[in-house]
């Protein structure tokens, strides 16, 4: 999934309204799973200024950045961060660990040939899904569409939760960004 379906869907399964704390450690295990791409692809593409068909025709899949996604979407690392957070009852680490949970759920079936070795250290294997969220070649243009649908109902349970503006700013900041990247990858992909 796109991550602002992923930030959407862990603020819509995880914020409390009267818990900001909370609601902050939903949006951030939402995003963690993704955010070593950003900041990798990010680097590389707008400091070093290496070309995008080497970040993500080479790069991308070069055993260092892989290294690095397997640790932030390991299933059983975010099972430990999980079983910790029950351990102590701490309601903030439930829901950071939930929402990266959720996130790597998500992910999981819907990457075909750019997924991650969702239970490192344990084994290094990866999932070839036949669906994937971006490639029109293996059903996209289903998934999209359905994972857009997705956002919009978790917005209005946002909206419906969070009386305030800035909640509210954030639902519609991630259904508009959501709706670009969609567009972007069934245009372009």
């Amino acid at each position: 999934m796109n991550t602002p379906a992923h930030l959407i869907l862990g603020l819509a399964v995880f914020s409390r309204r009267s818990e900001p704390k909370v609601t902050g450690a939903a949006a951030l295990g939402a995003l963690l799973p993704d955010l070593s791409l950003y900041v990798l692809a990010g680097t590389s593409l707008a400091i070093l200024r290496i070309p995008a068909d080497v970040v993500f025709g080479q790069l991308y899949f070069s055993q260092a950045w892989q290294t690095v996604f397997a640790i932030d979407n390991s299933f059983l690392i975010w099972g430990m961060i999980l079983t910790f957070a029950l351990w102590w009852r701490a309601r903030a680490g439930l829901a950071f660990a939930g929402a990266g949970l959720l996130h790597l759920a998500l992910d999981f079936p819907l990457h075909h040939d750019d997924g991650r070795p969702h239970f490192w250290p344990a084994s290094n294997w990866v999932f070839e899904s036949p669906v994937s969220y971006w490639d029109i070649l293996h059903h996209a243009s289903w998934v999209a569409p359905l994972e857009g649908i997705m956002v919009l109902f978790c917005a209005w349970g946002l909206f419906r939760r969070f009386s305030g503006w800035r909640m509210r700013s954030v639902a519609l900041a991630l259904v508009a960004m959501e709706a670009f990247v969609i567009r972007s990858w069934l245009l372009f992909f």
